[in-house]
């Protein structure tokens, strides 16, 4: 049986195609041939603005310098991080923070003003800025996520005394330090008591994600020890930011406007309470029931509630950091919702955000500001105020309620890591007026050195015998 003969059926489909390509294509060139014959001629109206997309490259250039600067505090913070834990002994978010000092005016702007300018030309400041503060945003969602009520069962008032004695301590010794400073280093037209209560706030911040990152590392964050450090870290946090809540709004608002920005923090905070967390915690339960991955719908639910939260501090005029924490701190820590936003956000949020913060905190940072023998002398006593106010309160504190010489030392020295959320703090003051330029230097300085500090003094106080193996007396 032969094979019927092959249809010419695909062979007339193809020839057909071919034809009408060509017709199309030459249709549309004559078309285009002729609009551009008819409008070539014509003029546009004298007084139209040109369009600022509309310039030579400049958006593009600009987009440019924006994503070479990412790219290079990327991999710089991840670099530098490493040599800091490997070798140094210290948190990678050391390296981190130096990454971005170091591409700011007080190195690379010193030693090569031309890569400088290059880099981190002035224009990209205000992008890089919107960046930094989206993610201090996120990353203070996380912080207020990580706090976990459990090691303050059954040790709640000792606690609280200790923590609270090391907010006490340096922050009435800060306001001291503030009748020497405000004369020659306060802002124009900042009143004497938002200076004051701003400088003393920011000698009294523990950096806690820095402190469980030390205390992780070391492997002692379930110990007696560890497990109260974390404690204290995290009641004197939130404390301190309740206040440095209250001082931004002062500081930001005159008269009655205070009046109603305290009106409003009050019906933002029963919502939050009363509204916001039991819904939080019904969706967390409903979330938890079920199975698979995390749905990305969850995720926008939850992140759209961060966002709105954040933003209504920030309608408030308290800052829209306040907001993100507040959320964190309220849903609940632990479950299938909170491991899965946490796993999500805070990869992104270290590597690309983090380092994003410390390089425009870097662009903010000059030390060549501080010039002379006083402003040395000055912040040399800033330095010393921080530590002892710092330390000596949480020591004595520590001590009254019992704990051991060895352990109320350790104690005071971890309380007394400031890192990321020193910056965060300066970088506020810095935002509202507050703090001048030199002067905010001088506090970056105070907050790497006082940081930087922990690991080794600890391991000095504490030796080979460990956290818990001095007793209680």
């Amino acid at each position: 049986m032969t094979a019927p003969p092959p249809q010419p059926q695909h062979g007339k489909r193809t020839v057909r195609t071919v034809l009408f390509y060509a017709l199309m294509t030459g249709v549309g060139l004559a078309l285009a041939v002729l609009i551009r014959s008819r409008g070539v001629d014509l003029v546009p109206p004298a007084d139209t603005a040109t369009p600022p997309h509309a310039s030579s490259g400049g958006h593009s250039s600009l987009l440019l310098h924006v994503l070479l600067c990412l790219a290079v505090v990327t991999l710089l913070a991840r670099f530098l991080g490493g040599v800091f834990r490997r070798y140094l002994g210290q948190p990678a978010v050391m390296g981190e923070i130096l990454a971005g000092l170091l591409l700011g005016p007080s190195v690379l702007g010193a030693m090569w003003p031309e890569g400088q300018a290059f880099l981190l030309p002035a224009t990209t400041a205000p992008y890089l800025g919107i960046l930094a503060k989206i993610g201090v945003v996120l990353f203070m969602f996380l912080v207020g996520l990580e706090l976990d009520p459990k090691p303050l069962r059954g040790n709640t008032h000792t606690v609280a005394m200790i923590a609270h004695a090391g907010i006490v301590a340096p922050f009435v010794m800060g306001g001291a330090l503030a009748l020497w400073v405000y004369p020659t280093h306060a802002p124009t037209g900042v009143p004497f008591t938002v200076f004051a209560l701003f400088l003393g706030i920011s000698l009294s911040v523990t950096a806690f994600p820095v402190l469980a990152r030390i205390l992780v590392d070391r492997g002692v964050q379930s110990t007696r020890l560890g497990s109260m450090a974390m404690a204290c870290a995290a009641i004197g946090d939130v404390s301190a930011w309740v206040i440095l809540a209250i001082v931004a709004g002062i500081a930001t608002t005159h008269g009655s406007e205070g009046a109603n920005t305290v009106a409003y923090l009050a019906v933002y905070g029963a919502l939050m309470w009363f509204l916001v967390r039991p819904l939080l915690s019904r969706f967390v339960v409903r979330q938890d029931s079920q199975q698979g991955p995390l749905s990305h719908t969850a995720q926008a639910i939850v992140l759209t509630a961060l966002l709105l939260s954040a933003a209504a501090t920030e309608a408030i005029g308290i800052h829209a950091l306040f907001g993100a924490f507040l959320l964190g701190a309220m849903m609940p820590h632990e479950g299938r919702l909170a491991e899965g936003i946490r796993s999500r956000l805070e990869d992104v949020v270290v590597v690309l955000f983090l380092p994003t913060f410390f390089v425009f905190t870097g662009m903010r940072t000059s030390i060549g500001l501080l010039s002379t023998a006083q402003d040395g002398y000055l912040c040399g006593a800033i330095l010393v105020v921080a530590t002892v106010g710092k330390f000596g309160g949480t020591f004595l504190a520590a001590r009254f309620t019992g704990m051991g010489t060895r352990r109320s030392a350790a104690l005071g020295v971890l309380m007394n890591t400031r890192g990321l959320m020193e910056l965060i703090v300066l970088n506020l003051g810095l935002d509202l007026g507050v703090l001048t330029p030199t002067l905010f230097a001088m506090l970056v300085i105070m907050a790497l050195v006082t940081t930087f500090a922990t690991t080794p003094v600890l391991d000095l106080i504490l030796g080979k015998r460990g956290f818990d193996e001095e007793p209680t007396r």
